[in-house]
């Protein structure tokens, strides 16, 4: 019986899925996305996959070297930050701009606030947003088998010439279409965003809520081509399924994900219609990013038998 009565610090009930486990079947759900990326954009992806994943990894294993840390790169959330910010760029993108990108994500935004779990906006977005900042034009330059192409969220927003035609439905639904390295695919995105779910790395809620909110308003604003169209274009798919899920920057209650999904797809819908730039996954997901400490506050389930405070609500 003594055997049964341990007396330790919570917490109590541990999963057996260790970090590095969870970033492996990050990985791996993400590599359908990336091989519909390289048959797409063709094999210059490999190259802008496989440089912002060394960036990331060498990067935080120097940060750590030199600030006398534990070095931790073989629990894989160096890689899956590069592999996310590579395909949140396109195929053409110089490589010394993906490193200086990678740098600053894993420097500045990761590793500034604590390291893994600690900081406060998503890595590879924040990395992907700076570069925009930096060098638009290599950021929105878009390449379909060799050749400059527009993409459909680029011909609504009419920042490209009048007679470009918005493309078929179904080749938006392959990725037969301009755009980032591993958002254009929706078949792969999906199935790896599934594959998640069903492993119960991330939880419905998030994706699910976003897509719908994106859907239903764009049928109220009325967007040109229909929800169908404007669901799966641009970063929505990647976004909503790989990195508004991030657990160190979404919320921890499950009405918190839906409240927080809910904002993620009504900025991204206000900045596609009402914004100057045609795409705001990014930016929406950041935005939200910060008002996450809120969003578990208000949120948070009132503990059984507590004792309010003189005056708290």
């Amino acid at each position: 019986m003594n055997r049964l009565l341990v007396v330790a610090s919570s917490p109590h009930i541990r999963s057996e899925m260790s970090t590095a486990r969870i970033m492996a079947w990050v990985m791996a759900a993400l590599t359908p996305a990336g091989l519909a990326g390289v048959y797409f954009f063709g094999l210059r992806s490999i190259s802008v996959v496989l440089t912002c994943i060394v960036s990331c990894v060498v990067t935080e294993a120097i940060w750590q070297k030199c600030t006398k840390q534990k070095i931790s790169v073989s629990d894989l959330s160096a890689a899956v930050t590069g592999l996310l910010l590579a395909y949140n760029t396109p195929p053409s993108i110089p490589l010394w701009m993906a490193v200086i990108g990678c740098v600053f994500a894993m420097v500045i935004v990761k590793h500034f606030f604590g390291g893994l779990g600690q900081n406060i906006i998503n890595p590879a977005l924040a990395g992907r947003a700076v570069m925009l900042i930096c060098w638009p034009v290599a950021m929105t330059t878009w390449t379909l088998h060799g050749i400059s192409t527009p993409t459909p969220l680029a011909i609504l927003k009419g920042s490209e010439s009048s007679g470009a035609a918005l493309p078929p439905l179904f080749d938006t639904f392959l990725g037969s279409i301009g755009g980032c390295i591993g958002e254009t695919s929706a078949p792969a995105l999906i199935f790896g965003g599934c594959l998640l779910i069903y492993k119960g790395i991330v939880s419905w809620r998030i994706p699910v809520t976003y897509i719908a909110t994106v859907a239903v308003l764009s049928l109220l604003l009325g967007r040109p081509g229909g929800p169908l169209l404007e669901i799966m274009s641009g970063g929505l798919m990647l976004g909503a399924f790989f990195m508004a899920t991030d657990y160190a920057t979404s919320p921890m209650t499950a009405k918190g994900q839906v409240v927080f999904a809910l904002g993620c797809g009504a900025v991204t819908s206000l900045i596609r219609t009402f914004g100057g730039y045609p795409e705001g996954v990014s930016y929406s997901i950041l935005i939200m990013n910060l008002t996450v400490p809120i969003i578990d506050r208000m949120t948070m389930p009132r503990v059984f038998g507590e004792v309010k405070t003189h005056g708290s609500k």
